[in-house]
């Protein structure tokens, strides 16, 4: 069994796999960065100097003054402002991936056409090698060329 699992492991798709899984956590730690850091200030500076990732509704029927002091005191709280920088951030993560995914696709080559190694007697209609002079199964003469 543990020859069978290191066989498995060490096939090029499961190791491709796990390559792709460190990197798209890596590239889900930069895109949160972007959007927390570059994209979400301007935007709540628009808006009246939000900072989205303090926004939240509080549950609890008390007052708090920050998001940080109802979490502290144990308030139950929906927040959203932290729900719309996530969102945000599976947007582009899923843009840059649509993105990539596209551009890859482009750059694919078509394989090649095949060349044609066989074709149809006219006579019984069975597969033939392309240079045959003679069917091998009906044994009609064919014409070559």
């Amino acid at each position: 069994m543990l020859k069978e699992f290191k066989e498995f492991a060490m096939r090029g798709n499961v190791m491709d796999m796990a390559i792709g899984i460190i990197i798209g956590a890596a590239f889900g730690k930069i895109i949160t960065s972007v959007v927390n850091d570059v994209i979400m200030p301007p935007i709540g500076l628009l808006l009246g100097k939000v900072d989205f990732s303090k926004l939240y509704i509080n549950l609890s029927g008390q007052h708090y003054d920050t998001l940080k002091q109802a979490q502290e005191a144990g308030a139950a709280t929906i927040n959203y402002g932290v729900f719309l920088n996530t969102l945000i951030d599976f947007v582009i993560v899923a843009l840059v991936i649509f993105l990539l995914v596209k551009q890859i696709n482009r750059l694919k080559r078509e394989p090649a056409p095949v060349p044609a190694s066989t074709k149809e007697c006219p006579y019984c209609l069975s597969v033939i090698p392309l240079r045959a002079s003679r069917c091998g199964f009906c044994t009609s003469t064919l014409k070559v060329g």
